[in-house]
């Protein structure tokens, strides 16, 4: 196989690694109802499910990025997916509640430990600085392929189902199934490559004075909480699930075909994202500003949808802030530039950002839970406003941005 060909080929066997992994721990993404059906949880347990991930990984990843140094790629990706796989088989055979507290802890070392920091500097020493940028799109767009197709498998095989529990049993057999086969294409295909960028030279091992000084930036905490809105957003268009079988009326499975397409279809817009704010807006920030207005128009459109419209038109229009949002998670960091933190700390600036970013993870889930359990449907107006309003922060946000690289580039350059 020629040098260009197994690139390429890598890069989507990647693909099919990073679209599989996470279909287990983010399984009420489709299977929302026939999750909590089969285990007898409501919705607030369900939420805490992802809670125990969350936790999990925020506790594994210093420990994780230090050790991803240590290991090979291959190594560590493949021994990740061989892992998830296991406990996905422990969940297909067990799928009580107990367990799965246990088994969404373990989900987070799994996949967040060393597999996902393993998987960027694989992405990264497979090509040269030139083509990163092509590399990373080519495996976002594969990213969702992959995980549309595995979820798209999973419902075709849950339907063959002859009870709710079989048909959660042969979905997440499936799934265990393509992450296994994941597994063994990264061992083979993957190569071990020593890259000697990776040694870290004693100017640029990490200085603790500069998390101090960056934890004074403004622009690290405008950086961190537009992350957080934009992973809050992001995350949490899954609840259109239940909503359209619960509040819409249709099927679970037509639901779980629109989820498909919202939270993995989609990610093929990314590439479309990156496109606008380079060659339109010439600027992430100002691409930020529109879609966070049109993400906040839709969440709060959901709420005033005229009683007459019917159930497809309605579940097309919650496709929208899927798409919107996909468009925007996917070049959240992309930003770090515009905020005029130094590039030699925008590794650790990326680093706080992720911490605090990803904390919904920690609450939203189980908040929202609680919050359908206590208000039944009525709960879903509470979700998309609160929704609503983390757009129009974010909105807020990305302005102050807009407004200060203006700034920026009207001061005067002095000799």
């Amino acid at each position: 196989m020629n040098k260009t060909l197994y690139k390429y080929f890598t890069i989507l066997v990647l693909s099919l690694a990073g679209g599989s992994i996470y279909t287990l721990p983010y399984l009420k993404y489709v299977f929302y109802d026939t999750q909590i059906e089969v285990m007898n949880i409501n919705n607030m347990q369900s939420g805490f499910l992802i809670t125990m991930y969350a936790l999990g990984g925020m506790l594994t990843y210093i420990p994780g990025g230090i050790l991803t140094d240590r290991i090979s790629p291959r190594k560590a990706i493949s021994y990740s997916l061989f892992g998830t796989a296991i406990l996905g088989l422990i969940y297909a055979y067990t799928m009580s509640y107990s367990m799965a507290l246990v088994l969404w802890f373990l989900f987070a070392i799994t996949t967040a430990f060393v597999f996902w920091t393993s998987l960027l500097k694989a992405i990264s020493i497979i090509g040269d600085s030139s083509e990163n940028a092509r590399l990373y799109g080519i495996y976002y767009a594969g990213n969702g392929l992959a995980g549309a197709a595995i979820n798209g498998l999973a419902l075709k095989a849950a339907s063959f189902g002859l009870d709710p529990k079989q048909s959660l049993f042969y979905a997440v057999i499936v799934m265990a199934g393509c992450i296994l086969l994941s597994g063994v294409l990264v061992f083979v295909v993957l190569k071990d490559k020593s890259d000697k960028s990776d040694e870290t030279s004693s100017d640029d091992k990490i200085n603790f004075s500069h998390v101090k000084e960056l934890l004074k930036d403004p622009m690290l905490w405008c950086l961190s909480i537009i992350v957080f809105t934009g992973y809050s957003i992001f995350s949490s268009t899954t609840y259109f699930n239940p909503y359209l079988t619960n509040v819409v009326g249709i099927s679970v499975h037509d639901s779980g075909m629109f989820s498909i397409i919202r939270s993995y279809l989609f990610y093929l817009i990314a590439p479309f994202g990156g496109y606008l704010a380079d060659k339109v807006f010439k600027s992430t920030s100002k691409l930020f500003v529109v879609l966070f207005a049109l993400l906040a128009g839709t969440f709060i459109g959901v709420m005033f949808l005229p009683s007459t419209m019917s159930a497809t038109s309605i579940s097309i229009y919650t496709l929208l802030p899927g798409a919107f949002g996909l468009m925007l998670y996917g070049l959240v960091f992309s930003i770090v530039r515009e905020t005029g933190i130094p590039m030699k700390v925008a590794g650790t600036a990326i680093g706080i950002a992720s911490i605090i970013g990803y904390t919904p993870d920690l609450f939203l889930s189980t908040m929202f839970g609680h919050w359908l359990d206590t208000y039944s449907n009525s709960g879903y107006s509470m979700i998309f406003s609160f929704l609503g309003g983390m757009s129009l922060l974010g909105l807020i946000l990305a302005t102050v941005l807009v407004k200060k690289n203006q700034l920026n580039e009207r001061k005067p350059v002095t000799a």
